[in-house]
């Protein structure tokens, strides 16, 4: 076998879309055995069923990350097919237009969705780590990545559940990293900015798309083909020395004052010339 990840046996929840769609793709093309494990099993089983056309190894799992027997059952089946776990990118989320609409205001937060985010895009992350830790641990090594989102590096009108999940995403990452780093597991966050995938095409009004573009200091927005490209990289023994970190993939947009985007749209520089 040939490819970065030649060898290597991977599971991305919430890869029948989006940016969990690139990712299983991107691994299997650098040769690692994938595990599509989505809750739309349809979409699932079509991403496998295109990775096995091209020569690729995929089985698609239907996955609710919100339901610790199915997780479980998720891992017990990929270590039933492939012998063993070298990766877990816990990638899914709730992403809909109507989450986040329930998600718009704190003083209205129904408490529901506030646990319903925290189930789903956090406890979902860690009861990953929870059955993959043991398998990885067997083989003496094994890489975690975590979706995590700019929302929980800096603040917003809107998105508080989003948000926190995310956050906790962020100290489960390097909690993880530290306590299991000396037996070989790497963990790392990914935190991207606004990537159009299908869900974000149909649900991101052009006004907020060209918004954030302007925002970004590279001239365009991100595709899902930019995480997935990151993953990648966290999957592979390249880079086998990162451990712990939150690595922004957002253009820039979290790289600048405030102010920058504006000014930079109407012309206006704080830079000094002769």
């Amino acid at each position: 076998m040939e490819g970065r990840v030649a060898g290597k046996v991977a599971i991305v929840t919430g890869s029948g879309n989006g940016i969990g769609k690139a990712t299983v793709m991107a691994l299997a093309r650098e040769g690692a055995q994938v595990v599509i494990a989505d809750l739309d099993i349809d979409a699932a089983q079509s991403v496998a069923e295109g990775i096995n056309s091209n020569g690729g190894q995929a089985i698609a799992v239907k996955v609710d990350v919100g339901e610790e027997s199915s997780i479980a059952g998720m891992v017990k089946t990929t270590i039933q097919t492939y012998g063993r776990l070298d990766v877990l990118h816990n990638n899914a989320a709730l992403t809909s237009a109507d989450d986040f609409a329930k998600d718009a205001s704190i003083i209205d937060m129904d408490t529901a969705i506030w646990d319903r985010y925290l189930a789903i895009n956090l406890r979902g992350a860690m009861l990953g780590c929870k059955y993959a830790i043991p398998e990885m641990l067997k083989a003496g090594c094994g890489s975690i990545i975590n979706t995590s989102s700019n929302q929980s590096l800096a603040g917003d009108s809107q998105g508080f559940a989003y948000a926190a999940a995310k956050g906790g995403i962020n100290s489960l990452t390097v909690t993880i990293a530290t306590a299991y780093g000396k037996q070989g597991i790497r963990c790392n966050a990914i935190s991207p900015g606004l990537i159009m995938s299908e869900r974000a095409i149909a649900g991101v009004p052009e006004e907020a798309a060209a918004i954030n573009e302007q925002s970004n200091l590279v001239p365009r927005l991100g595709q899902p083909d930019d995480i997935a490209h990151m993953a990648l990289y966290l999957a592979s023994d390249e880079s086998s020395f990162i451990t712990g970190q939150i690595l922004k993939v957002d253009g820039g947009q979290l790289a600048h004052l405030p102010h920058f985007a504006q000014m930079n749209a109407m012309g206006v520089t704080t830079t000094k010339r002769d």
